[in-house]
């Protein structure tokens, strides 16, 4: 996700016209990781990125980051909040601090740079 940066709004405001031509032209890109903080409600940002992923068939994983400061119960809550908005989006709760889904995050990657190298060739 690019919403949260510490970056001025103006600056900010300009990602998308650097980001999408790349997001929407960029033939070797293999899977779009879409960063969202698990702790939080979905930011509009993040909804935007999505819809445009979707709309241009961009392949796409959402990485629901954080998910170690989340209980069992409130984990489960908020990748049903993010599998309701986004049905069809796969979904992967992850912790950098813990390394939760750290390996199927990395098996995704590899899956979706495998399928790239296969129908390049």
């Amino acid at each position: 996700g690019y919403g949260y940066a510490k970056l001025s709004r103006e600056i900010s405001a300009q990602w998308p016209s650097f980001i999408d031509p790349y997001l929407r032209e960029r033939p070797t890109l293999a899977l779009c990781l879409v960063l969202v903080d698990s702790n939080i409600s979905p930011q509009e940002s993040d909804e935007q990125l999505i819809e445009f992923l979707a709309a241009s068939a961009r392949p796409f994983l959402i990485v629901a980051t954080k998910s170690d400061r989340l209980s069992g119960n409130q984990l489960q809550n908020a990748l049903r909040i993010l599998r309701e908005r986004n049905p069809a989006a796969r979904i992967l709760p992850f912790s950098a601090k813990t390394g939760a889904g750290k390996e199927e995050l990395w098996q995704e990657i590899r899956k979706a740079a495998e399928a790239a190298a296969i129908s390049r060739s």
